[in-house]
């Protein structure tokens, strides 16, 4: 299933430039994860497994070289040995949905990994109070972390408190949005399991309101929480949410300078009554000189 995934996100580079601008790559999140209930997150048990190196380079192949970022559990045996062959392989590799010791997470940042997947998320529910792997992860300045800032995987406090101790210039702004985003509250079915969508916007396995499985809001909630959460400014905000992105995996990000390529965002950040953003509407996308959203 996951060569197939992998083929047809190929195929849809190869035939669509519109696809092939819009993509920097593929993010493989899985198979390569914790099997413990938790850092495991709603990925299904039967599909998390150690890292393999040859599995992946059979992944690779059907993806065409697309997959740029792998996230993988840090604790395995083979972890180690994996990281520095993707990374020397040009593959940003990522620690997260991991049930990893001190020693473990230092060791796959020694080999090269660069990002903490969703830190914060993909966790146990009840973890020892330090060390941790969330402390862990914290603590080395070599390691940039990814955060989930829609509201409903962060609490505001735990927001600020990660966007201080890794610095701004640290932290990458991630929506880890799925097909549910837009849809009307309601039970649906999904590949990973059933989930439901609450009126709220929160998105969890269904039958239940804590175990999360990705999320239903665009990017710009994420910008606008940041701001709320962390006191940023919104051009720190929106580095965090592209330019840092980008820069993680060596892709080059534009300006509004001549020659950079016309990818831009028009969109209203309205404040509440303290003076706090409120909320980001997007009026408009840009991509490649080409309005494909809204009106300017």
């Amino acid at each position: 299933m996951l060569a197939h995934s992998m083929r047809a996100i190929a195929a849809a580079y190869a035939s669509s430039s519109a696809v092939a601008h819009r993509m920097l790559g593929i993010h493989l999140e899985g198979p390569y994860i914790a099997t413990e209930d938790g850092p495991r997150g709603a990925h299904p048990l039967q599909h998390c497994r150690p890292p393999d190196w040859n599995e992946f380079q059979r992944l690779q192949e059907a993806a065409g070289g697309l997959i740029r970022l792998v996230t993988l559990s840090a604790e395995y045996p083979q972890s180690v040995a994996f990281i520095a062959r993707a990374v020397a392989g040009g593959v940003t590799v990522a620690i997260g949905h991991m049930n990893a010791n001190s020693d473990q997470v230092r060791a796959a940042i020694d080999a090269g990994a660069t990002l903490g997947t969703h830190l914060g998320n993909g966790c146990h529910r009840s973890i020892r109070r330090h060390p941790n792997y969330i402390w862990d992860q914290l603590a080395d300045d070599r390691l940039t972390v990814s955060l989930i800032v829609d509201g409903h995987h962060l609490p505001a406090e735990v927001v600020k408190t990660f966007v201080r101790a890794k610095t701004p210039a640290r932290c990458i702004l991630v929506s880890d949005v799925t097909g549910m985003a837009g849809l009307p509250p309601g039970r649906y079915s999904s590949w990973l399991c059933d989930v439901e969508l609450l009126p709220s916007g929160r998105l969890v396995v269904a039958g239940q309101d804590q175990l999360l499985a990705g999320a239903s809001l665009p990017i710009g909630v994420c910008v606008a929480n940041v701001m709320r959460f962390a006191g940023v400014d919104l051009a720190t905000a929106v580095d965090m949410a592209s330019v840092q992105a980008a820069a993680l995996l060596k892709a080059p990000s534009g300006r509004l300078a001549p020659g950079d390529p016309a990818d831009l965002v028009v969109f209203d950040l309205s404040r509440a009554d303290d003076g706090l953003p409120d909320s980001l509407e997007v009026r408009a996308t840009i991509a490649g000189g080409e309005l494909v959203f809204g009106s300017v």
